[in-house]
């Protein structure tokens, strides 16, 4: 049974299911609806993500360079089924048919990322026009549909170009994003009101540039350090370079993979490596940001890359900061580790999600919670939550993923929990609308509310597609 957070009325699974498939929404009474559900906000966004090297294909179209990933995928042995984003779900060739998925589902916004290398092949100089056009003939889109916009001016895919200059390895990087980044906003800025400069810095650093895995696939406490920092200055510099564009009305912010991280199970060590990966996965992002400096632990090995004038450039202010969620991380001392730390086991009884990873949603909660405290409450959207799970199709032809629809709803509580409790959440994403290309996973894991057909691409929407397009059309959850 599923109570609601108080008292009053519980929903068996079989209601709730009913509920999920969108059966029982239309005609609920006023009454019922403050019985059966928790309301968001007025003015609550109710989107979806995707990034561009995961859904686009066409990666030789329309002048489009190549990207780390495309080196990355192409290399035998480094994607697990080894596929590629060479064709990915298509959107690029089917970008309305996804945005009527987005406009039927109800969804007011949509964050994509912009794909760096169909903007400037080689990293640097002119523009690409026919790269240019393409987001062009999106945003257009999105707004017919009464979809906004929100770009991501990166999500990984870095013109294999800059990184053979070093890529985020070379300071000069900071400078080449704040030309791209206004380049594009100079394209769809007119628009396109919500900007994202990065997406998961950390990620990029730690398993592109410390322990291996991701593109570009370097290891080392040095370039990972190198990955962050860079990343943190180009992030400040794109911020200051578009304020100074003057969109008067754009809402400029970044977004960061933030995760509580507990110590496992055993010896008095594991907290302290739970401490210093807090330091190496969060705050190495979040402090430079809103504090204009680098945790402690980490002040050392950050040291060589400072100069002058770059903490206050990286302390930029933000209209908003998107979180990306999935789970906590739970860690034990290991000598052998990047930080002398590593991944260890959950709490017994802790379920998982497909791809392994812890289902906690109160660890959003408490991540909520932690910005309204620590760091001053800022305007916060959740720009990446969901999980990959198996689905099936069953007699009426849907594609069923009711694991889905469970973990949604349990960290969309969550979030109604936190706005109770005070922190500014404003918005969620849910990661993902498409089946895709998951980076080192290839197409082995599934997140998306559609189901891609890799023969057909036929869209095939999923059981969790219609419950979450009715949660967005209510602006409420039921419990």
């Amino acid at each position: 049974m599923f109570a609601k957070e108080g008292a009053g009325v519980t929903l068996g699974r079989r209601e709730f299911l009913g509920i999920a498939a969108g059966a029982a929404l239309a005609p609920l009474t006023r009454s019922a609806m403050a019985q059966q559900f928790v309301q968001f906000p007025d003015g609550f966004v109710w989107g979806t993500s995707t990034s561009s090297y995961q859904i686009e294909g066409a990666a030789d179209a329309d002048g489009r360079g190549p990207s780390v990933w495309d080196t990355f995928s192409r290399t035998p042995g480094k994607v697990l089924d080894g596929g590629t984003g060479d064709v990915a779900a298509d959107h690029y060739n089917r970008y309305l048919e996804d945005v009527a998925l987005m406009a039927d589902a109800g969804l007011k916004a949509y964050r994509f990322s912009i794909a760096w290398p169909r903007i400037q092949p080689t990293g640097t100089g002119p523009a690409n026009a026919r790269g240019l056009d393409f987001y062009d003939r999106l945003t257009d889109a999105l707004l017919r549909r009464g979809i906004e916009p929100w770009p991501c001016l990166y999500h990984w895919d870095l013109p294999q170009a800059l990184q053979d200059r070093g890529g985020w390895g070379n300071r000069d990087i900071a400078s080449w994003f704040a030309d791209y980044a206004q380049i594009v906003a100079g394209r769809i800025g007119d628009r396109a009101k919500h900007w994202v400069m990065l997406n998961e810095p950390s990620v990029v650093a730690i398993f592109g540039h410390g322990v291996g895995g991701h593109a570009p696939d370097l290891r080392g406490r040095t370039n990972y350090c190198a990955a962050i920092h860079h990343q943190n200055l180009a992030q400040g510099r794109a911020l200051a370079a578009l304020r100074s564009a003057g969109g008067k009305d754009w809402q400029l912010g970044t977004v960061l993979s933030v995760q509580p991280v507990k110590p496992a199970p055993g010896p008095d060590s594991n907290r302290h490596a739970a401490a210093q990966w807090d330091a190496v996965w969060n705050r190495a992002c979040l402090d430079p940001l809103f504090k204009g400096e680098y945790p402690d632990s980490l002040i050392a090995d950050f040291k060589p890359l400072v100069k002058p004038g770059d903490m206050e450039t990286i302390r930029q202010p933000i209209d908003f900061l998107g979180l990306n969620y999935y789970s906590r991380m739970h860690q034990v001392a290991d000598p052998g580790g990047l930080f002398g730390t590593n991944f260890g086991p959950s709490p017994d009884g802790t379920k998982h999600t497909d791809m392994g990873w812890p289902i906690e949603p109160d660890g959003l909660y408490e991540q909520l919670i932690e910005f309204r405290d620590r760091y001053g409450n800022p305007p916060v959207y959740v720009t990446e939550n969901g999980a990959s799970y198996g689905d099936w199709v069953g007699p009426s032809g849907k594609a069923e993923d009711g694991a889905r629809i469970f973990f949604i709803r349990d960290h969309l509580l969550a979030c109604h929990r936190a706005i109770r409790d005070g922190a500014d959440l404003r918005g969620y994403f849910v990661w993902t609308l498409l089946d895709n290309f998951e980076w080192g996973y290839g197409y082995t894991q599934h997140f998306g509310l559609v189901q891609v057909d890799r023969e057909t691409m036929r869209r095939r929407p999923k059981a969790s597609y219609y419950w979450y397009g009715d949660v967005a059309k209510a602006n409420a959850v039921p419990l």
